[in-house]
Formats: C-alpha cells, structure tokens, sequence
C-alpha cells in the first residue's frame, strides 16, 4: 500500500554545486586546433602534392577529427585542467596518430 507524504525540498537542503568542471570547451578547441596543425604537417614535408593524395584520403583523416577533438577533451580532463600540458600532450598525441594513418596509407 502505498503512504502519501508530502516532502518540502528547499534550497538549503541541496547546495548548490561550486565544483563545476568546466574542461569540455578548452580541451575541445585545443583538440580541433590541434587537429588542423596535423592536417597542414604534411604541406611541410611533401608541398601541394599533398593535395593530390588528399584527394583520395581526405575522409580518412576528416575521421579523425572528432576523434581529436575527444582526445583533446580526455586530456585536458585527465591533466586537470592544466592548460599548457594539455596542449603540449594533444598536439603529440594527435601528431602521432595522423603520422600512424599517413604512413599507413601511403605504403
């Protein structure tokens, strides 16, 4: 059987939360910039051939964007919110995985 009550639930009961991680946007943005310095590394290297195999490549690697922008935001996260190691961690590891699929591909 069920026992109707009334509970009153004020604000002073739930405090409001002051530890709100607010890490998502910054390590996003880094992982999309970061995303874009590993799409321009090979220009460095190979000039505007590169064009010509990103002719035939291009939705390998824009499948990897999202994929930077999530590793941005774990790292970013996972750094604690420390802006210049989350950087420097998201350029390398984004850096790594491009040159892992550009040499996958061009063997």
């Amino acid at each position: 059987m069920r026992i109707p009550t009334n509970m009153i639930f004020s604000q002073a009961s739930a405090p409001p939360s002051d530890q709100e991680t607010t890490w998502t946007f910054p390590g996003a943005i880094v992982g999309f910039i970061a995303w874009l310095l590993a799409l321009g590394f090979p220009f460095l290297f190979y000039g505007s051939n590169t064009l010509f195999f990103f002719l035939y490549t291009w939705p390998f690697f824009l499948a990897l964007m999202p994929v930077a922008v999530v590793i941005g935001i774990a790292l970013h996260s996972l750094l604690e919110g420390r802006l210049v190691l989350s950087v420097i961690a998201t350029i390398i590891t984004v850096a790594l995985m491009f040159g892992v699929l550009f040499l996958w591909l061009m063997s």
